[in-house]
């Protein structure tokens, strides 16, 4: 069955990195449209970026120049390399396919 699974998150001070992953099964992530998407607390769910089959990209406004959407085909994996980190960046991280599945989160901390 399809399946999404994100790693990478964690607590870094503003300024730093991280690599976010979805690691994808049961469906083959370059035949669809993938997202990140993120969550605050108390706020909606919104999208962050998105990497379409042929391998366009399209970023928010709030991340443009600071976060890369990419996928490794062999892996059947998303990343998200997420640069220049601020505080308002904190939320859950989600992987999602097209307008369906969604993965079960990874945390994001930016924080000193």
């Amino acid at each position: 069955q399809v399946q999404l699974v994100e790693s990478g998150g964690g607590l870094v001070q503003p300024g730093g990195s991280l690599r976010l992953s979805c690691a994808a099964s049961g469906f083959t992530v370059s035949s669809y449209a993938m997202g990140w998407y993120r969550q605050a607390p108390g706020a909606q769910r919104v999208l962050v970026a998105v990497i379409s089959s042929l391998g366009l990209t399209n970023y928010a406004d709030s991340v443009k120049g600071r976060f890369i959407i990419s996928r490794d085909n062999a892996k059947n994996t998303i990343y998200l390399q997420m640069n220049s980190l601020k505080p308002e960046d904190t939320a859950v991280y989600y992987c999602r396919r097209g307008t369906s599945q969604w993965g079960s989160g990874t945390q994001v901390t930016v924080s000193s």
